[in-house]
């Protein structure tokens, strides 16, 4: 008969035959029994149990007793106090874990040690919950190495905190010792760092650039090259290249030509001094025109001179529109006597010195007489002038009268284009190129390459009417037209195409 709870049961005793013991024998025989149970009892519960059940227990003469199937008194209460003592150790445990930093908290090993922590919740009624990211008070982490600062002292800035030597500059990577520096966003910076990445400094002297009486920061800056320097610098009489326009900075010095104008190192590589370097230059330009079909049949001489006697011829020029406030070529229709540079000068601290120059008398066998052009100036530069001149030249010989300035230098300013275009990117639009001919040194660096784009820069964004708007307007028509079909339109019209 089974049994619920720890509550023992004995079986009703069976009287075998008629023979009926006295009172005495009966106390006498359960007084043994009672003893001899307990001793059982003891022995069953650490003895072999067969299929779960304990042996049934005979005493005396027929007497059978038989136990419930269920744990003795001393069990429970030795799991309780054994599950007693397992809860006050995790509880002690978890209470040490919170006391060290973080991730220093007690886990179960595995499967075994889980079971072991919660052996009757195996489906506890309530949700599984993995805490928070826990940081007692006092317990920081530096935002510079990423490790506990512990009790050490500290700095704070932004909610985060720093050791000492690990708030360092975003610009330099230096400690920030200053009372006081700078951010931006979350980046911190030495106040001088600061300014340097922020406040712009002037290119040519090296210098914060001033404020202006408003209080902002005013600079100049050149639209091809973003050269920034102060405003005061183009009124000090600093040094400006006269090819490519750049002011002279106080750790270069410029070369001057002796007439006013000075020259940078950049320029100065390819600049061509004397008529006699220029020859294989202007011959190969001449090329460059027959290659197109527009071959000059009368040999026009070419001269290079100084600044004074280019604006002296154009003084006595009566015909042509000329360039201001620099004017570095011309297509000279009348007679005149002119110096021309003879012999290449040299090079004495930072200037041109032992300069001979030939004076030399132009007659006019033709409506051109010569083509004059500023010595000393970069070879491409050079044949992009040369190449201009020339178109002034052809347009004359072949009948083209009486143009108004706009159609005539904006024609040549294509030519010009054209020549600069086949001289950096050979191939391009089929032209022919002259770039055989190559600079002094016999090739082109990327310097020149560089010269080549701020030349073609300069006459495309040029704002005078006649050679910017001029340009602009026939680049057009050549584009849509074609240059024969847009010379035969000027010839008829004296305009261009539409």
């Amino acid at each position: 008969m089974s049994s619920s709870g720890n509550v023992r049961h004995l079986s009703q005793h069976c009287v075998n035959g008629d023979v009926f013991s006295s009172h005495a024998e009966r106390k006498s025989r359960f007084m043994k029994w009672m003893s001899s149970f307990f001793k059982g009892g003891s022995k069953s519960n650490r003895g072999s149990v067969n299929g779960g059940n304990p042996s049934p227990q005979f005493i005396g003469e027929g007497s059978m007793v038989s136990r419930a199937p269920v744990r003795s008194l001393d069990n429970r209460s030795r799991s309780e106090k054994e599950k007693e003592e397992l809860d006050r150790a995790i509880a002690l445990s978890l209470a040490e874990g919170l006391k060290k930093p973080n991730g220093y908290g007690w886990q179960p090993r595995n499967n075994e040690d889980l079971s072991k922590s919660h052996p009757d919740d195996f489906d506890p009624p309530y949700p599984s919950y993995a805490p928070n990211e826990y940081n007692p008070m006092g317990y920081r982490v530096c935002g510079g190495c990423h490790r506990e600062i512990g009790y050490d002292s500290y700095l704070g800035c932004m909610g985060t905190y720093y050791h000492p030597e690990c708030f360092r500059c975003h610009a330099c990577g230096h400690p920030i010792t200053e009372h006081e520096f700078s951010l931006s966003g979350n980046e911190s910076y030495h106040k001088s760092c600061f300014k340097d990445l922020t406040h712009p400094k002037c290119e040519v002297c090296f210098q914060y650039i001033p404020t202006n009486v408003d209080g902002l920061i005013e600079y100049r800056c050149h639209p091809f090259w973003s050269q920034r320097y102060c405003p005061a610098h183009e009124h000090d009489n600093t040094a400006r290249c006269c090819s490519c326009e750049r002011l002279e900075s106080v750790n270069v010095r410029y070369i001057s030509l002796g007439d006013g104008r000075s020259l940078c190192l950049e320029c100065m590589e390819s600049s061509i001094i004397d008529t006699g370097d220029c020859q294989p230059l202007y011959h190969s330009i001449r090329d460059f025109y027959e290659g197109m079909n527009m071959r000059l049949d009368q040999q026009i001489p070419m001269l290079l001179v100084e600044r004074h006697a280019l604006n002296d011829a154009i003084v006595k020029e009566k015909n042509g529109f000329h360039h201001l406030p620099e004017t570095r070529g011309l297509c000279l229709s009348e007679e005149l006597t002119i110096a021309s540079v003879l012999k290449r000068p040299r090079i004495g601290g930072n200037r041109f010195v032992g300069m001979r120059t030939r004076h030399q008398k132009l007659t006019r066998r033709c409506e051109v007489t010569a083509i004059l052009v500023l010595y000393g100036l970069p070879r491409l530069l050079t044949g992009s002038i040369l190449a201009h001149e020339l178109m002034h030249g052809w347009l004359r010989l072949n009948g083209y009268r009486n143009l108004n300035p706009e159609v005539e230098e904006g024609i040549c300013q294509v030519l010009a284009y054209m020549w600069l275009e086949s001289e950096i990117m050979p191939g391009l639009k089929n032209m022919p190129s002259t770039s055989s001919s190559g600079s002094k040194k016999g090739g082109k660096s990327r310097a020149d390459y560089k010269l080549g784009e701020f030349f073609m820069h300069q006459i495309y964004n040029d704002a005078s009417p006649a050679y910017g708007g001029g340009f602009r307007a026939a680049n057009t028509a050549v584009n849509k037209y074609g240059l024969r079909r847009t010379l035969d339109h000027i010839r008829l019209t004296g305009s261009f195409p539409v």
